[in-house]
């Protein structure tokens, strides 16, 4: 199963991975998504305790997943996703990311992300064609 990480906190952003989700299931995948694992207002209704809650839950289907498929566009890689790629690659899983953005990122003239992302990867995909591509092999 796919664990299908990325920023969810905007309109535009759970459009774009819903998407995303729907090409993974048609390509045969399983996806667990982590905006599909909370109810409309439970993280409301948790109130102070709602980061250790979203984090427990994130991490304990992190746990239940073969690998992880990482959207890491953005000037900077969305900080939960960073979390979830660093956890994923201490516990030894495959991480696949996808970036599409076009800008300049990371620590070198030839960095796609971040060092420490960008070494975590497997594979780092500049399309969803390529990123479906690099999950069947």
């Amino acid at each position: 199963m796919i664990y299908l990480a990325g920023p969810l906190f905007t309109g535009a952003e759970q459009a774009w991975l819903r998407s995303l989700k729907a090409t993974l299931l048609e390509q045969g995948n399983e996806v667990c998504w982590p905006f599909d694992l909370f109810k409309d207002g439970q993280i409301s209704d948790w109130g102070p305790i709602a980061p250790r809650r979203i984090m427990e839950r994130c991490k304990d289907a992190l746990d239940k997943c073969s690998h992880v498929v990482a959207w890491i566009d953005g000037a900077q890689v969305d900080d939960g996703t960073a979390w979830e790629v660093g956890y994923a690659y201490a516990k030894g899983k495959p991480i696949h990311a996808l970036r599409t953005d076009s800008r300049q990122s990371g620590d070198t003239p030839h960095s796609i992300a971040n060092a420490m992302i960008e070494g975590s990867c497997l594979t780092i995909s500049r399309s969803i064609p390529d990123l479906c591509n690099a999950l069947k092999r």
